[in-house]
């Protein structure tokens, strides 16, 4: 008989997720090929990334998380608010929990209205200023680690950029190989106010949202002197993302994310049909 496996579907700004229970350990071993057929929007449930509630014994429980080509990521901002949320819709953590990435520990506050606060890890690696090499062309560019690796680039017209063409050659730029990294493309609309696209690694693709570039776009544009915090961003889809973050001298401390987490639908996986290998 076909092992079945109950799933939320959940969108976190955009960015959709499928999330899974398991803490019994049912799906284990490579699960690379796994959560790729899960994410393949023609034959499988379709998302951006698939997100596996885990136990941990130091915290609430472990995330992991994999993006829609099967590779597992270290940190994923809106998918991190949605397993929040699912974390406490299924009775694993309160409305304030902490719990475990590959990228460092995190908190969360699930509130009243479906809005997830995350604190979020300290930032690292920040570049300003990079000249990049794209197309013939000198790209101004920005680089943090916000948990992901993510390039920022600064323009006048967010509507007007080849987010794809343009997004994947800075993606596998040499750059930032062997790994390479997601690229943003930002506006800066008011004082406390950006618009943001990015074209995301492992999705391989523009997505409606990406938290942690929101979070990366914010501080480097804060430390460029264009914003300050609280930054409201607006993404892709539409939704808005609350940034704030103290900008000290060296470090970037007290950096959160707050955003939307929404159920979509729920459903059931035939586990075999998806044939996780183990």
């Amino acid at each position: 008989m076909a092992r079945i496996m109950p799933f939320s579907k959940m969108s976190g700004a955009g960015n959709d997720f499928v999330v899974l229970d398991n803490r019994t350990g049912v799906l284990k071993g490579d699960l690379n090929h796994f959560a790729a057929s899960v994410a393949e929007r023609k034959r499988g449930v379709g998302a951006d990334g698939v997100l596996l509630v885990e136990p941990s014994a130091r915290k609430d429980f472990r995330m992991r998380f994999f993006n829609s080509d099967g590779s597992e990521g270290a940190m994923c901002g809106n998918g991190a608010c949605c397993i929040a949320r699912f974390a406490n819709l299924i009775g694993v953590a309160g409305k304030t929990m902490q719990f475990e990435t590959i990228a460092g520990d995190l908190e969360a506050v699930v509130r009243d209205d479906g809005q997830v606060e995350l604190k979020t890890t300290v930032p690292h690696s920040m570049q300003l200023d990079m000249d990049l090499p794209v197309d013939g062309r000198m790209l101004q560019a920005s680089f943090l680690d916000t948990g992901a690796p993510h390039v920022v680039v600064l323009v006048d017209n967010v509507e007007a950029v080849d987010v794809i063409g343009t997004g994947r050659k800075i993606r596998y730029h040499e750059a930032f190989s062997p790994d390479g990294t997601n690229a943003n493309f930002v506006q800066v609309t008011g004082p406390k106010t950006l618009s943001v696209r990015t074209y995301e690694r492992g999705v391989e693709d523009e997505t409606l949202a990406c938290g942690t570039g929101s979070v990366a776009a914010a501080i480097l544009m804060a430390r460029l002197g264009k914003v300050c915090s609280p930054v409201t961003v607006t993404t892709r889809g539409g939704d808005a993302l609350a940034i704030s973050f103290n900008l000290g001298a060296e470090i970037v401390t007290e950096v959160s994310l707050k955003g939307p987490a929404e159920v979509s639908f729920e459903g059931q996986l035939d586990l075999m049909r998806y044939a996780p290998a183990g």
